[in-house]
């Protein structure tokens, strides 16, 4: 006989427990946990079940030799290759590792208000004027909202400027079907129905199955849904891509078992203040992970950043002590960036250390670099880092340039105009090697940069048009920083 019990099962990290606490132990969130029944069968079944599969597995072997019953050999097996297609943005395919691969599903997720329905009702509109059926799904908003909002934005990039509204409203809004649902079994009967190529939902959190008894957003009904869907895209081939909300942690709501199930995560970062809008790769089984695509919010919508190197390296006509400029490389892609660090007397006891886009644990390994290698004194000085526009630079290659930074900060010197700094810290204050170092020095020869600083190592060979100094310290760099 199958037994039953109850569990807890915390609806903002799926930790399960046994008894009821008001406070969840994994993830310490209050009332949290819901109650659930959990079906198992009994041992006696399983021991059973067992002795039957093992006499069963003799009797076969005695008189046939083994055979594979639904498997198939290796050799056997279609090597079907990967029938991509572009989505009608370069940013948005970089990180997708080429294009959209159909029968994939795609989690996207972001802060509310980032910009993560504006890109999609964008792509949406791109990939009808090619594909047949594109069906955009609205949980959380009417069709006539939709309507509004796309005519808010009226549809247009910065190539399709020249074209009369009227004309592109009447060869691009055919092949666009808008269905505002968050009944899950009515969404499956239109998708089979409809059989689109594209699918959007927009959000995974304020869908619900009818057969749960749990409400809507949590871990089973967001689990279950996510589950359903991704049979329906690997079975029917139908591209599915699905919003999901954040925690304030910055994590997807739901238990980590979505992130697993689905075959690409992107992150939709930035602040919402500014105007540009990070799109970063954090899992994708058909291309490079940590890829990052650059958007700007503008009055017409999310346009593309061609160069994003020019939007994070500041003025670099204006020479202001305690600046550096490093070559941070987010996937594939290689980002000029420019470090800024101030440093001031503190007026508190301890002294105060923060940091805009740069790890703060890796700010203060570099200081005490600094202050036991180099011997420059900051146990009394406040210091802040931060890097231009807010983008992350978690990568160690960008320790040099912090340090180099807090250097020129203390000193009240400019570093050599046109000089990019790339290197690892270590805690012996040498400068260690770096992955994809070409890659970086040419990013730099194509924005106009003349020297580079790097790390002294017998397997690099420069093929590069610049002044390269290959350092094997920190007091070396520092010196070949501020003296030509």
């Amino acid at each position: 006989m199958a037994k039953k019990r109850n569990v807890y099962v915390c609806n903002i990290c799926g930790t399960e427990s046994v008894q009821w606490f008001g406070k969840c132990e994994s993830c310490q969130t209050y009332g949290s946990l819901e109650e659930k029944i959990v079906v198992t069968p009994s041992s006696s079944d399983n021991i059973l079940r067992r002795e039957r599969s093992l006499y069963s597995n003799k009797e076969n072997n005695s008189r046939a030799t083994p055979k594979p019953n639904i498997s198939n050999y290796f050799d056997e097996i279609v090597d079907n290759e990967k029938m991509q297609f572009q989505s009608g943005y370069d940013e948005l395919d970089r990180v997708l590792g080429g294009g959209v691969v159909p029968g994939s599903l795609v989690l996207i997720g972001g802060d509310p208000g980032i910009g993560k329905s504006t890109l999609l009702l964008q792509v949406a509109n791109k990939l009808a004027q090619k594909l047949p059926r594109i069906l955009y799904i609205s949980a959380e908003e009417s069709a006539q909202q939709i309507k509004l909002r796309a005519s808010r934005l009226m549809m247009l990039g910065t190539e399709e400027k020249h074209i009369e509204r009227k004309e592109l409203e009447r060869c691009n809004r055919k092949n666009l079907f808008i269905l505002s649902e968050t009944n899950l079994e009515e969404i499956l009967r239109e998708l089979e129905s409809l059989q689109p190529q594209v699918a959007i939902i927009d959000s995974i959190q304020t869908l619900y199955l009818s057969t749960l008894n749990s409400a809507p957003g949590s871990v089973s009904q967001v689990k279950e849904c996510t589950s359903v869907l991704m049979r329906l895209a690997k079975r029917d081939n139908i591209t599915l891509l699905i919003v999901g909300h954040v925690t304030k942690e910055g994590a997807i709501a739901g238990p980590r078992v979505l992130e697993h199930l689905v075959d690409t995560v992107l992150y939709f970062e930035g602040d919402r203040y500014a105007s540009h809008r990070v799109l970063r790769s954090v899992k994708n089984r058909f291309g490079a992970t940590h890829e990052i695509g650059i958007f700007e919010m503008i009055e017409s919508g999310l346009v593309e950043v061609k160069n994003p190197s020019e939007l994070f390296m500041g003025n670099q006509n204006e020479l202001v002590p305690g600046t550096a400029i490093v070559v941070a490389c987010e996937g594939t892609r290689p980002l000029v960036v420019e470090l800024q660090a101030l440093v001031s007397p503190t007026s508190y006891p301890s002294p105060r250390r923060s940091t805009t886009g740069i790890a703060y644990s890796r700010l203060q390994q570099i200081l005490a670099v600094l202050e036991k290698r180099v011997g420059i004194p900051l146990s009394k000085l406040d210091v802040y880092v931060s890097s231009t526009g807010g983008l992350g630079v978690e990568e160690p290659a960008a320790d040099l340039g912090i340090a180099i930074a807090i250097t020129a900060s203390v000193k009240d010197k400019v570093i050599i105009p046109n000089t990019i700094l790339i290197g690892e810290v270590g805690l012996g204050g040498q400068v260690r090697s770096v992955p994809q170092l070409e890659l970086r020095l040419k990013e730099a020869v194509k924005l106009g940069f003349t020297r580079a600083i790097v790390p002294n190592s017998k397997n690099y060979t420069f093929n590069v048009n610049l002044k390269v100094i290959p350092v094997g310290k920190v007091t070396d760099a520092i010196n070949a920083a501020f003296s030509s």
